[in-house]
């Protein structure tokens, strides 16, 4: 699928028309999903820009979190946050 590889978000419809035809029941649950966000799934193939920086971070205060749950409260959850950037 190039449209990933390629960043050519663009020939995503062709790629769902040829699945709508040849109806794999793989794709039944998945097809109906990008038809609905197709805008959206298109600009994520084409556009350069990531949100795996920030996601990042996320899972990093979530990790942290789960490490601290049930010792204290929040100030010593957010001392360790800001000491771990």
């Amino acid at each position: 699928m190039k449209q990933l590889t390629e960043r050519q978000g663009q020939r995503l419809p062709e790629w769902l028309d040829a699945v709508h035809k040849d109806d794999p029941p793989s794709l039944h649950t998945l097809v109906p999903g990008i038809d609905r966000d197709c805008d959206v799934v298109i600009a994520g193939f084409t556009l350069p820009w990531s949100c795996g920086v920030v996601e990042g971070h996320a899972s990093r205060i979530k990790m942290l979190k789960r490490q601290m749950f049930g010792r204290a409260g929040f100030q010593p959850l957010r001392k360790r946050v800001l000491l771990a950037s």
